[in-house]
């Protein structure tokens, strides 16, 4: 398989995973989140699938961790008490470790290839792999400790990079 295929493969499959995780969580907000996720996962897919047809591809900037935390603010401000299920936290580990593999991927690729434009574009990728481990590190510290993290002032460490 090749690298493009094989990193369409992961987005994709990352891709469905937030979509079935929005569909199955207990609380709008963090659906909606779910949601961000898997249209920048999709996103993912449309670069790549452009990189591998020698069609111009070009990273738009993404909001999604902006999304994210005008989310968590309205969660806060609903004061709305919370009870997961511990596979709830396991399943967000899981989605963890993907976007941790993924940065990884994205960069040891961005360190292959010779095309200048096609390192960028790995190395975009990898960022927003990042990214997106942060905000599933929030989602996860929700589930884990929700009251706790709801009362802190400064529950989120989301910043741009």
């Amino acid at each position: 398989m090749n690298i493009f295929e094989f990193a369409k493969e992961k987005e994709k499959y990352a891709e469905d995973f937030y979509r079935d995780r929005a569909a199955k969580s207990p609380d709008k907000g963090l659906s909606k989140i779910f949601l961000l996720l898997a249209n920048e996962e999709e996103k993912h897919f449309d670069m790549i699938d452009k990189m591998q047809s020698d069609k111009p591809a070009e990273f738009g900037e993404t909001d999604v961790l902006a999304d994210a935390i005008t989310i968590f603010e309205k969660i806060r401000e609903g004061g709305k008490k919370f009870t997961f299920d511990k596979s709830e936290l396991e399943l967000y580990k899981e989605a963890q470790k993907i976007e941790e593999d993924s940065r990884k991927f994205y960069l040891e690729k961005a360190g292959e290839v010779t095309n200048q434009a096609y390192k960028d574009i790995f190395l975009r990728l990898a960022d927003e792999e990042k990214k997106h481990y942060l905000l599933l590190d929030n989602i996860i510290e929700f589930v884990a400790r929700p009251e706790r993290w709801l009362e802190d002032a400064e529950f989120y460490h989301l910043e741009d990079y």
